[in-house]
């Protein structure tokens, strides 16, 4: 996996346009080749690109970014400065890691099946501690967890589709329960809305490795 940070300055975020949720979805998916044939993109198949929108800072703004591959440094003829390492295959031996995560904290309706956002920090913690047991591999105490802002993204997709998303942002100590399940979850992301900036673990070790 390869971990990178992508800077635009003022002048690269007016030449592609950032302004909202789907522009950034749009320029961090053009640094890298689309690996998936139509019928994988249907099927929902994993693009193997995660990344988490740091937001506007005085000078650019900051994108971190988590591939199965390396990402290009030209968009459409703008050449943008994105810095990469390689994360060594021991990273994810540890038991316990600080982390900062954005999701997108969402239920299924018991009545009428649709997805409803989950609201409150406490049920967003409660939410994300049941998630964490049950799916994502990992243990945490819901008293321990920061619930920051909750923003929610309104933004058209490429064919026009209104969409809107709530983004959570998470961050406390984990404990490594099921290490192959983890690592699913540090590779792939975690809940729903990962094409739009949900998902990627950021992660800082805070334990001896396991042996």
């Amino acid at each position: 996996m390869i971990a990178s940070v992508l800077h635009l300055d003022r002048k690269a975020v007016r030449a592609l346009k950032v302004t909202d949720c789907y522009s950034v979805h749009r320029v961090v998916y053009s640094l890298f080749d689309d690996m998936r044939n139509d019928s994988q993109k249907i099927a929902s198949e994993s693009s193997g690109i995660l990344f988490a929108d740091q937001g506007n800072t005085k000078d650019g703004r900051r994108i971190l970014l988590l591939a199965d591959r390396s990402p290009k440094n030209c968009i459409d003829g703008t050449v943008v400065d994105i810095r990469s390492l390689y994360i060594s295959d021991d990273f994810l031996d540890h038991d316990q890691y600080r982390f900062k995560v954005i999701v997108n904290p969402t239920r299924r309706s018991s009545t009428s099946k649709v997805l409803v956002p989950v609201k409150g920090v406490e049920a967003i913690a409660q939410w994300f501690a049941e998630h964490a047991s049950s799916s994502w591999g990992f243990a945490v105490a819901p008293a321990h967890l920061s619930v920051g802002p909750v923003n929610v993204a309104l933004f058209q997709e490429k064919a026009n589709r209104q969409v809107t998303i709530a983004q959570a942002h998470v961050e406390g100590v984990l404990s490594v329960i099921d290490r192959e399940q983890f690592t699913h979850s540090f590779r792939r992301g975690i809940g729903r809305a990962r094409a739009w900036g949900c998902g990627l673990l950021q992660l800082a070790p805070v334990s001896h490795r396991t042996h």
